[in-house]
């Protein structure tokens, strides 16, 4: 069975659906903000042209996801699925970002738990890329039972640490004892 880039995916707190042009306006509301950005490799993507780039890539990617908020329909953020790879039963979820008034974990768990529940159906690892001094990003995806497993270049050539999380971790329900 193909992965699908594209499901509707529904939690208690958020609804992540594929994203769609017309939602610009709305995310780049979130995206204003440069504390949003402020540890990641392309922090002036706060500003509309540069987040423009970022938007468009977004669409081509076909596996972007807008976050939605449960309790005011308000477009909070979003989250991608990238570089599936069928023969090493693998997908990247990266290039998350969720507004401030969001952070502190639950909004991002659920939605990374939606996006793992969901990837697992069709891989058995997922990879997380991480910027180096993005240590706000390295905490929460360790925070999901993911371990670092080594370090690339991202897709945009920015040095990474590779975290992954296997289908057997994640039915466990975290990281083996050894790596806590």
């Amino acid at each position: 069975m193909p992965f699908d880039l594209q499901p509707v995916l529904k939690g208690k707190l958020l609804e992540l659906r594929p994203l769609r042009a017309e939602d610009f306006d709305d995310l780049f509301l979130v995206a204003a903000d440069p504390l949003i950005w402020e540890q990641h490799p392309a922090k002036d993507r706060y500003q509309q042209e540069h987040f423009r780039t970022f938007f468009r890539e977004a669409l081509e990617c076909g596996g972007t996801l807008i976050a939605i908020d449960t309790s005011d329909g308000r477009i909070i953020g979003s989250s991608r699925f990238h570089a599936y790879d069928g023969d090493r039963s693998e997908v990247e979820i990266g290039w998350t970002f969720l507004a401030r008034s969001h952070w502190g974990g639950r909004y991002n768990g659920e939605m990374k738990q939606l996006m793992l529940r969901h990837a697992f159906r069709f891989v058995d690892h997922v990879v997380f890329l991480v910027g180096l001094h993005n240590r706000r990003s390295q905490r929460a995806v360790e925070k999901l039972g993911a371990v670092r497993v080594g370090s690339r270049p991202d897709a945009n050539g920015h040095d990474s640490i590779v975290y992954q999380i296997t289908a057997a971790t994640f039915a466990q329900g975290g990281p083996p004892p050894e790596t806590v």
